[in-house]
């Protein structure tokens, strides 16, 4: 409903505090790189859970929160951004078709840093959720080195933490592309798009 100020509920709270929470954990576990462990670690199960959370918000939310409101073809996508950077794109109430390409790009490349990771403190760090699962079988793996003598034997999942820093790379890359989005769409409709994802509310259409 639209009130007296002419604006209208756009995004609810889950996803506007899952949106704050995605921005500071993955700052917090990008800057950070592993040191202090236990704050690397615990950004990184932060941005999980939000993650999974946002993809479940995404069937059942409301809807402009929901994928079947924003989710279009590639094709959809880039032709909003050539009329966009000429300022002819038209406004969208929810995610426009470029908005909604780059939440799933968001999503898909932050669920990938986070499992990865977790996989990886699991298998080689005997750490985490999937440690009682992965740190078995990379024990086992040990002792069989053990005693094949082999002293130089290293814990395996050293690719896992090159998935894990190469999606955390892409996420930034995703990032910084949003970032310049946002910019371009707030000027081409001349409209404060972060503000509105603190306050939820957005200029009605007219």
């Amino acid at each position: 409903m639209t009130d007296r100020n002419g604006t209208v509920r756009v995004w609810d709270p889950l996803v506007r505090i899952g949106h704050a929470v995605l921005i500071l954990g993955f700052a917090i576990a990008f800057v950070t790189e592993g040191e202090p462990a236990w704050l690397h670690e615990w950004a990184g199960y932060a941005v999980g859970a939000t993650v999974a959370t946002r993809i479940a918000w995404g069937f059942v939310g409301p809807r402009t929160a929901r994928f079947a409101s924003f989710v279009v073809a590639p094709a959809a996508a880039l032709t909003y951004l050539r009329r966009l950077l000429v300022f002819r794109a038209p406004r969208h109430l929810g995610h426009s078709p470029a908005g909604g390409v780059m939440v799933v790009a968001l999503l898909a490349s932050l669920a990938t840093t986070t499992i990865s990771g977790v996989a990886y403190l699991g298998l080689s760090r005997d750490r985490g959720p999937l440690a009682p699962l992965l740190g078995a079988e990379a024990a086992a793996l040990q002792a069989a080195a053990d005693q094949r003598g082999e002293r130089k034997f290293r814990r395996p999942g050293r690719w896992l933490k090159e998935i894990h820093e190469a999606a955390a790379n892409i996420t930034l890359l995703l990032v910084i592309a949003h970032v310049g989005g946002v910019v371009l769409a707030s000027v081409a409709h001349r409209e404060n798009l972060p503000r509105a994802m603190i306050t939820g509310r957005k200029a009605a259409e007219p």
